[in-house]
């Protein structure tokens, strides 16, 4: 089999897509997965429907301001290709869009917007992560009708995009935990700190200046590392110092 240019561009554009710097925001990554749907494929317009927190539907981008307005045609409506397939997680073949027939019924709403704005063939992909479909692909042209071999490129380049957005996922997830732990860390420290700083003013060892520092701190509700903060600088509230 012959590998072609386009061939070529389009294997670089999937690894680029799933492989590059994580620095990119997500917004960025998407509008980035429309880009190169444009560039690579027979396609007039590309945009991206998501699904936030909440499991409700949004989007965050389009190829154009054309596109756009469809998108947030299809959020507004309830129905649309990217809606179709990021409830259902599947692959919506082209389909061309009349003013009666099968999609009209499907899409009774939407299709006449998007024949007003001269799409008059769309498609969509899922956007999956390794848990879960968090979105949609879509596919909007005039003419001519996305090929078999666009429609796999445009499988291959959702796929990407979705790895991408899995691994930042887990890299937040690890840099929240790093935060957390470096939280903790510094908190013992100064725990720490302020058992010696009130063991010291007590004449007692460090046992006992860290259960007052607890009592002290439970019996008014306060955090025990706020309190350790203040005793560390030497600021020792009323009452802490007194005798049990």
């Amino acid at each position: 089999m012959r590998i072609t240019r386009h061939d070529m561009i389009a294997a670089r554009a999937v690894l680029d897509l799933a492989t590059d710097s994580d620095d990119s925001t997500v917004p960025e990554l998407l509008h980035d997965l429309t880009a190169r749907v444009i560039t690579l494929l027979t396609v007039r317009a590309a945009g991206v429907t998501v699904l936030d927190e909440a499991g409700q539907l949004g989007h965050l981008t389009a190829s154009d301001d054309i596109c756009r307005q469809l998108e947030e045609d299809q959020l507004e409506l309830g129905e649309g290709p990217g809606v179709d397939s990021t409830r259902t997680g599947t692959v919506l073949a082209p389909v061309t869009l009349h003013h009666s027939g099968p999609t009209f019924q499907r899409w009774p709403r939407f299709v006449p917007r998007a024949l007003r704005a001269g799409v008059t063939c769309v498609a969509a992909v899922p956007l999956r992560t390794r848990r879960r479909t968090c979105g949609a692909l879509d596919l909007m042209s005039a003419a001519p009708i996305p090929t078999r071999q666009d429609m796999c490129l445009a499988r291959m380049l959702a796929d990407a995009a979705g790895l991408r957005l899995d691994r930042r996922q887990v890299l937040l997830a690890k840099d929240e935990v790093i935060a957390q732990l470096r939280t903790a860390l510094e908190t013992r420290i100064v725990i720490e700190q302020a058992k010696g700083v009130l063991a010291e003013r007590l004449g007692t060892d460090v046992e006992e200046a860290f259960a007052r520092l607890r009592r002290h701190a439970r019996s008014r509700r306060n955090r025990l590392s706020d309190l350790a903060a203040l005793v560390a600088q030497g600021l020792v509230p009323a009452g802490l110092d007194a005798s049990p």
